[in-house]
């Protein structure tokens, strides 16, 4: 197939191009950048000039491929749905009927579960959600008359050293020497090794379902406090618990989502593609893995 890819020069999607040319598939990326360019090209893919809100090149460069993934995501950005609702609109119209089309979105669009694991079913708004824009965008693709869509949530990326969330505690800890979570950080979460999550999109691409929605994670959940002290241990920092307060006046909103726990039930995309994830766990990539390394570089 032919794929049209955005965000292939971003983490997921740099690992995602990987997989799709591996697996014998022709990838034509966006790519706003000449260091974009440039990183597309050596992943193998031809590069499409422009950006997310150059729907005239979204819809030119479906209309020319068997499929799309739309990879390219910013959760700080609070006007990401104002770009991303004509792009996916150009890049819905220009796909032909029945071509698969795979839209990337996050765990936290469910709500705070307390632990309690959710599945596809479980119900989410948009008005509490952590990722609005993610809840809306889900909304808009699997609407769309035509294209076979598939909405991946995925949970905690990692792997190859990547992550905002990790590099962000890594540097965090070298930078203070302590590697934080909040309260006894007991809450935990779903993870996902990138590469897994890669194979997945390859399976729903060549499978081409309509309508589904699936949750890509492993079986496994860590603590926030697990992960801290990993990271710690990386780092040569040491563990140490903040009240919520101190969090907000450290991370703004987003404090308090690390203090969700919503485990994401991976049965669907087990059974659909049986997909089963095989790389390291998270724990064990944080201190012998990809971000060890890293850190002793």
């Amino acid at each position: 197939m032919k794929i049209f890819l955005t965000g292939a020069s971003g983490y997921l999607g740099g690992v995602l191009t990987e997989h799709l040319v591996a697996a014998g598939h022709r990838v034509s990326a966006l790519a706003r950048s000449q260091a974009a360019r440039d990183r597309v090209t050596e992943l193998g893919a031809e590069a499409v000039p422009g950006d997310l809100a150059d729907t005239a090149a979204l819809r030119l460069a479906a209309e020319g491929a068997d499929a799309v993934v739309h990879a390219a995501v910013d959760f700080t950005d609070p006007a990401m749905r104002t770009l991303e609702e004509p792009a996916l609109a150009a890049m819905l119209a220009g796909l032909r009927p029945g071509s698969p089309f795979v839209y990337t979105s996050t765990g936290l669009v469910y709500p705070d579960t307390r632990g309690v694991p959710v599945d596809e079913d479980t119900p989410v708004d948009s008005e509490h959600s952590p990722q609005p824009y993610k809840v809306l965008g889900e909304r808009q693709v699997l609407a769309a008359d035509g294209p076979a869509v598939t909405v991946i949530r995925a949970a905690l990326i990692y792997g190859r050293g990547g992550s905002g969330l990790l590099q962000g505690m890594i540097a965090g800890a070298r930078e203070r020497g302590v590697a934080t979570y909040i309260g006894d950080g007991a809450n935990d979460w779903s993870s996902v090794h990138v590469d897994d999550l890669a194979r997945l999109y390859v399976a729903a691409l060549e499978r081409g379902e309509r309508h589904l929605v699936v949750n890509a994670a492993t079986r496994s959940r860590t603590s926030m406090r697990q992960i801290a002290e990993a990271v710690a241990d990386t780092t040569g920092a040491r563990a140490m618990s903040i009240t919520l307060e101190q969090a907000r006046q450290a991370l703004g909103p987003f404090a308090g989502v690390l203090t969700r726990s919503s485990p994401l039930d991976p049965s669907r995309a087990e059974r659909v593609f049986g997909w089963k994830p095989v790389e390291r766990g998270l724990l064990d990539e944080l201190r012998t893995g990809s971000y060890a390394t890293a850190t002793r570089v």
